[in-house]
C-alpha cells in the first residue's frame, strides 16, 4: 500500500462545537461545512459499543434527545473523539466518517427515528 492509502481524502480546517445548540460544525478543506448534532453523533458513534461487529448487532440508542457534547480530543491527524455529557467516549469519529456521515445523515436520522418508534422507544430521557 502506498503513503496515500493511509491519507484522508478531506480534513477539516476548523472543528467548532456549538454547544447552546448541541452542535458540531466541522469546516473541510474543500469549504464544505458539515453541521452535526450531539444526538446524531451519539447515537451512530462508531463505537463498537453502538455499532457492534457485524451490522446486524448494531444497538439503538434512546433517550438522547438532550446529549451534549464535553470533549473533543484530536486523535492524531485522522480523528476526534468525542466525550458525550452520559460520558460515551469510546468511537473514534474518523474524517472519513464525519465525511460520510455528512453524506448520509438525512437518512440515518430517518432509520434512526423509524427504529425508535418500532421498538417503542423514545429520544427522550428516562423520568426517574
Amino acid at each position: 500500500m502506498s503513503e496515500d492509502s493511509f491519507t484522508p481524502r478531506f480534513s477539516p480546517v476548523e472543528i467548532n462545537y456549538l454547544r447552546d445548540e448541541h452542535i458540531l460544525e466541522v469546516v473541510w478543506d474543500d469549504g464544505l461545512t458539515s453541521k452535526f448534532s450531539a444526538e446524531l453523533l451519539r447515537v451512530e458513534s462508531p463505537s463498537a459499543e453502538v455499532q457492534g461487529h457485524h451490522p446486524s448487532e448494531k444497538k439503538i440508542i434512546p433517550g438522547r434527545r438532550h446529549v451534549g457534547i464535553i470533549d473533543i480530543v484530536p486523535v492524531g491527524n485522522y480523528a476526534v473523539r468525542i466525550t458525550f455529557d452520559d460520558l460515551h467516549d469510546s468511537g473514534l469519529y474518523s474524517w472519513q466518517y464525519l465525511r460520510d456521515l455528512h453524506a448520509s445523515q438525512d437518512q440515518l436520522w430517518a432509520d434512526y427515528l423509524r427504529a425508535l418508534e418500532m421498538r417503542g422507544l423514545s429520544r427522550d430521557p428516562v423520568r426517574r
